[in-house]
């Protein structure tokens, strides 16, 4: 059991910053952890933000889930909600499963937008199953600086 999601060589430091519940959650079941089983494994869709100078970038995984299924929105002006649902798959009572690995069920993630964002330029598209969400940055003003002339 591993707490560390991505390693990179150039940064000694970034397994530290890992999510200290994970341990956690991988060994507690699901209805214990506050969830049931038919949506806990889907509950917590993993997703990348990345800065630029332009802009906020949000990268969420979800394969199998239609547009009319994901709702991205901006609750209290600066936090982003990325939300939805995957559906079960319909059973046929004549089929026989052998396994069921992929989870289906609602999900939420919300994130605290910082104050540069412009949050009435939200984009948001679903492409191959990746959900990309773009925030652009408000420009920042530069100090104009006055060379003041030093008399005497």
């Amino acid at each position: 059991m591993s707490i560390v999601r991505r390693s990179n060589v150039f940064d000694p430091l970034a397994g530290l910053w890992a999510d200290p519940f994970d341990a956690f959650r991988s060994i507690v079941p699901p209805a214990i952890a506050g969830g049931n089983s038919e949506t806990a494994a889907f509950a917590s869709a993993r997703v990348d933000w990345k800065e630029t100078p332009e802009a906020h970038v949000f990268k969420a995984d979800l394969p199998g889930v239609k547009k009319e299924e994901v709702k991205v929105e901006v609750e209290d002006g600066n936090v982003l909600v990325v939300s939805g649902e995957r559906t079960k798959e319909k059973e046929d009572k004549n089929d026989k499963w052998h396994r069921v690995e992929r989870s289906s069920g609602k999900f939420v993630r919300r994130f605290r937008l910082p104050e540069d964002a412009k949050v009435e330029e939200v984009k948001a598209g679903l492409e191959n199953g990746v959900l990309t969400v773009t925030v652009p940055k408000a420009q920042v003003k530069k100090p104009e600086v006055k060379a003041i002339e030093i008399s005497g």
